[in-house]
């Protein structure tokens, strides 16, 4: 009894943890585009989000009509939901460390 108890926590820890629609929410993409792009957060738009595992894919539209692919990760731990930063590059371009620039 003591091991299925433990699978059950096991597996039910995996699935939070991997599940970028649970940790990483619309608001932590909006902020985190936003300071991004230093860019407000009314200057763009958000759109086709994926999420895959750990990772939200989609894509942003500013008013000026630039257009963007970003990534941001989210983990779950005992401080609650986490999100990356996000990284986005130009549409068309290969995604580059922001670190490197």
């Amino acid at each position: 009894m003591r091991h299925g108890s433990s699978a059950f926590l096991a597996v039910g820890a995996a699935v939070i943890a991997g599940c970028a629609s649970f940790t990483v929410t619309d608001e932590a993409i909006v902020d985190r585009t936003a300071f991004a792009l230093g860019l407000n957060k009314g200057d763009f738009t958000v759109s086709n989000r994926t999420n895959e595992g750990v990772s939200t894919r989609y894509a942003v539209r500013t008013k000026s009509g630039q257009e963007y692919q970003c990534v941001i990760g989210g983990s779950l731990s005992v401080l609650g939901r986490q999100a990356s930063e996000a990284l986005c590059s130009k549409k068309g371009e290969p995604m580059r460390n922001p670190l490197l620039r």
